[in-house]
């Protein structure tokens, strides 16, 4: 090893510590401690929906209240461009909800960065998604939709990081934030 390549690892290495740390202590979270802490990062003040009593909306409707691009991917289930979400670079803690009727689906916790251009999540919160296979592309894919109002969010996959090796690949325009509040 030259003199280089020691002063470069001996300079990263108090920053991989603190990344393994903090790695082991989130992995101490199991995913249903994820999935069951959710509420907890909501405002009091936020304005979301906890029924999951259906929606239903002619297509009419929708497109009235639906900004275009929103209601290409959750009602005519189209995908938006990769890289194109500002939910791609969130890093405030929060909920994501579904934008076309404010069920909350995911948490800033089970977000990850898999580095293909939407948000991603490892895992979703119990009971407000439901699943179809979509032959779209030829290969089956398992598509997912908010169990509300029926919206297309995006394709879950089996190719995501621990612990749940799952990988939630949503359209950010599927998805409204709600920032959780700042307790300081």
């Amino acid at each position: 090893m030259n003199r280089r390549q020691l002063l470069i690892s001996l300079g990263v290495l108090p920053f991989a510590n603190i990344a393994c740390s903090f790695a082991a202590s989130e992995r101490n979270k199991t995913v249903e401690d994820i999935q069951n802490n959710w509420k907890t990062l909501l405002p009091a003040s936020a304005n979301v929906s906890v029924s999951l009593e259906p929606i239903k909306k002619s297509r009419d409707e929708w497109k009235k209240i639906l900004p275009p691009e929103s209601f290409d991917v959750l009602r005519e289930e189209g995908t938006e461009r990769a890289g194109t979400s500002p939910f791609n670079n969130e890093k405030r803690t929060g909920v994501f909800v579904c934008a076309g009727c404010d069920l909350p689906l995911f948490t800033t916790e089970m977000k990850y960065d898999s580095g293909t251009g939407w948000p991603s999540f490892f895992t979703a919160i119990p009971g407000h998604t439901a699943s179809k296979k979509d032959y779209k592309l030829v290969w089956p894919r398992t598509e997912y939709h908010c169990i509300r109002c029926g919206g297309h969010q995006g394709h879950m996959f089996n190719d995501g990081p621990q612990p749940s090796g799952q990988r939630w690949c949503n359209n950010g325009v599927a998805l409204k934030f709600i920032p959780a509040e700042n307790k300081s």
